[in-house]
């Protein structure tokens, strides 16, 4: 197998460039709408409750795997998480990581490409003088969406200018992933991550200094109504399973976990580096990012022009280039402009931290396993990044992107995660997992993080996952409720559109491919996971054909 040189220029390096992978779109697009969704302050404790049960053992588990691993030559997930179990099992667990990441970075790339482009309208002051209506209506002639669309035709978006960006953002970090570890991606962390959070310091101050606006008819027109929402709870609100089940959902997101990054960037580590005070300042940073920033720039500012009822019915991930653009624009031209560079360029930053860690796994693989150099590697990557995102592009308005976010960025997660931890706590065994942990670390981990890991973390996923699996209804406590007793009762499940179960099967859907001769947003849906489906296998065999050639090696070696 190759032998690589690559590795980590410095220790803030390394957490810079952890961090970045932590610290993504999810911080400042995603976070403020499950805050908002999920009842505000509510949403806050159970999302903390989630870290430290879940997130921090997760990032101990996943730095102190990946460090197993490189210090035993491996630098890919499949043979990273192969090395800490003896069933062959294991190896194409650790596909999963290459996969997710192939699916998360193919329509991960064109929201970033959107951040680049609409970077590039603030400086040239694109959005000045432009009504909400207006800013909304730019936006989807940038991205090419029809609107309505008909049945007797397939509508392909065609976004010129939005094409173009894409291609320059992959070709972005295509470059940037052939440099290697410390001439690439530490390079851009240690000029991205200061300057993110500069920008989001700028903004956060803006929103939290804000106040009342004198909006026309809006009493809660207010940036301090959007911080009272948000950092008080509703206590009697804490018992409903929704809330929990989104916190969760979001330390997922938030901190990068169950994707396999974290590993392959560990896996450059040396035996006696530190993992456990490493994973925690990245962790801990990203925290700092999420809550202090993230949380003081959409929210406030939004609730202070449009209210908080408004802000409440409209959260949504296209708040950002929607309605951001609009809300700078109260500030005149000047301030709209530094404002609209900053916002938009932090959530570039933010992304392209966290897309070349999604590329590291695949580039990591075929260097281990096929001699490839990282050039070449990182060439053939981008090939299959623009192979699997132009679907998502022209086909975005029947649900192609949406169903690429839903099994690479949401299921898959959540699956990897909870093998991994059963892999590492149970099968590997707890007792070397904690030896693996506390290795050459620099701080003392309490020890009833043992038992969390151990007990905690993997029950905490467990519920999680069976929870999204068999939702019923609208998630509510009352809908579990009433689905217990009409299953005892009727022997029927109210299942909820969004459960895991119900995606897979089409339940409360009419099974539909085509309209009027026409294929329907069901048929494209299901060609999207077919299309993830052969892009899994096609990864499995690979690490199949990989496993032969190791074999083949140490029985020569031997021989």
């Amino acid at each position: 197998m190759a032998k690589t040189n690559d590795g980590w220029g410095s220790r803030i390096g390394l957490i810079l460039a952890m961090a970045g992978n932590a610290v993504g779109l999810g911080n400042f697009l995603r976070f403020p709408v499950q805050a908002i969704q999920n009842g505000g302050g509510t949403f806050i404790i159970p999302y903390f409750v989630s870290f430290l049960v879940m997130g921090i053992p997760l990032l101990w588990i996943e730095w102190s795997m990946g460090r197993f691993g490189g210090v035993r030559g491996f630098h890919s997930t499949p043979f990273i998480v192969g090395s800490m179990g003896k069933k062959r099992m294991w190896k194409y667990v650790g596909t999963f990581a290459i996969f997710t990441n192939l699916g998360i970075i193919s329509y991960y790339t064109y929201i970033e490409s959107w951040t680049l482009s609409y970077t590039l309208k603030s400086i040239f002051q694109s959005f000045h003088g432009m009504n909400i209506h207006q800013v909304e209506a730019a936006f989807d002639t940038y991205a090419g969406v029809h609107g309505n669309l008909t049945d007797n035709k397939v509508d392909i978006n065609v976004p010129g200018w939005g094409l173009l960006a894409f291609f320059v953002t992959l070709a972005v970090n295509i470059y940037i992933l052939s440099k290697g570890l410390s001439a690439g991606i530490e390079k851009v962390a240690k000029f991205a991550m200061p300057l993110l959070v500069l920008f989001g310091v700028f903004l956060a101050i803006r929103g939290i200094t804000l106040g009342h606006t004198g909006m026309p008819n809006c009493a809660t027109c207010n940036s301090q109504s959007g911080l009272d929402f948000l950092w008080n709870p509703d206590f009697s609100s804490l018992a409903n399973p929704k809330i929990w089940l989104a916190a969760a959902g979001q330390i997922f997101f938030t901190l990068s976990v169950g994707m396999g990054t974290i590993h392959c960037y560990a896996a450059y580590l040396k035996k006696n580096d530190d993992v456990a005070l490493n994973a925690m300042s990245a962790g801990w940073m990203n925290e700092f990012v999420e809550i202090v920033l993230g949380a003081s720039i959409v929210i406030p500012i939004a609730v202070g022009y449009m209210g908080l009822d408004w802000v409440k019915e409209n959260a949504g991930f296209m708040m950002a280039f929607k309605t951001m653009p609009y809300l700078f624009n109260q500030w005149g031209v000047v301030l709209a402009t530094l404002s609209g560079v900053a916002w938009f360029g932090l959530l570039f930053f933010a992304g392209i931290t966290s897309s070349l860690a999604m590329g590291t796994p695949f580039i990591g693989f075929v260097e281990d396993e096929f001699g490839w150099s990282r050039k070449k590697g990182a060439l053939v990557l981008g090939v299959l990044i623009m192979i699997l995102a132009l679907p998502t592009i022209f086909f975005f308005e029947y649900g192609v992107f949406d169903e690429y976010d839903y099994w690479t960025g949401t299921v898959a997660l959540v699956v990897f995660a909870l093998l991994e931890v059963i892999l590492f706590s149970w099968i590997f065994g707890i007792k070397k997992g904690w030896r693996e942990i506390t290795q050459g670390s620099d701080i003392k981990i309490p020890n009833f993080y043992k038992f969390i890991i151990k007990w905690v973390t993997p029950i905490f996923i467990l519920v999680i996952f069976v929870t999204a699996l068999i939702k019923p209804l609208h998630g509510e406590l009352s809908d579990w409720q009433l689905a217990f007793h009409q299953l005892f009762t009727q022997g029927t499940w109210p299942w909820a559109n969004d459960s895991i179960i119900a995606q897979i099967f089409h339940l409360n859907q009419k099974i539909v491919y085509f309209k009027h001769g026409v294929p329907t947003g069901m048929f494209f849906k299901d060609m999207a996971r077919l299309l993830l489906l052969s892009t899994f296998l096609l990864l499995s065999y690979f690490t199949h054909v990989a496993d032969k050639k190791r074999k083949a090696s140490t029985k020569t070696i031997e021989s």
